[in-house]
């Protein structure tokens, strides 16, 4: 009896710390709100620029990871074709050894015009799980996740992608016709937590 106690008090404990660990937000439930600022020093909540756009797109990026650099032209010409349509891009960069400096230069160099953001420790990536760069999510103007997951499924070859799933989903929400394919695998580098 001795040795049960401690045992259970124990699995106790892990089903706890499980149920605290963020889970990524279902689709057509709300998106985590958050505020943070951008690397041009611009204040940013999720939840005032929903309701401003017919989208909101965020993506989880890096500098670093060769995954995440090689959307880098796909990101940019997305952002650029869809702001004319109310669409909104934004990136987060959670990285923890990745600083403002490095997220700036790196958008100066890609051509990002769109709003990015370091994530100090890590908040915004735990609020949505996410685990790999990129990731994506796209947040309607009811502040409801409408598409989770990568930008397409190939990210060697932009003239080989057969299966352009953020374009769709945004083509869909647009449209107002439902989203077919609302949850993909993202792939990338893990995100480096604090």
């Amino acid at each position: 009896m001795r040795l049960f106690r401690p045992i259970l008090v124990l699995a106790a404990l892990c089903a706890l710390s499980a149920a605290a660990v963020a889970a990524t937000p279902a689709v057509g439930a709300a998106a985590p709100d958050f505020q943070l600022t951008t690397i041009d020093g611009k204040s940013f909540s999720l939840s005032s620029e929903a309701k401003s756009h017919k989208a909101v797109v965020v993506m989880f990026i890096s500098t670093q990871c060769p995954y995440s650099n090689a959307y880098n032209d796909r990101m940019r010409d997305m952002a650029s074709a869809y702001a004319s349509k109310g669409v909104l891009f934004v990136g987060i960069n959670s990285n923890k050894n990745e600083n403002s400096a490095t997220a700036s230069s790196h958008a100066k160099a890609h051509g990002h015009t769109f709003p990015i953001m370091k994530d100090p420790g890590n908040k915004v990536a735990d609020l949505y799980d996410a685990q790999h760069t990129p990731t994506v999510y796209v947040v309607d103007p009811q502040g409801k996740v409408r598409y989770e997951g990568r930008i397409d499924e190939n990210y060697e070859d932009p003239a080989g992608v057969t299966s352009p799933d953020l374009k769709n989903a945004l083509d869909s929400l647009l449209a107002g016709k439902p989203v077919a394919k609302t949850v993909t695998k993202a792939f990338g580098c893990s995100i480096k937590r604090v």
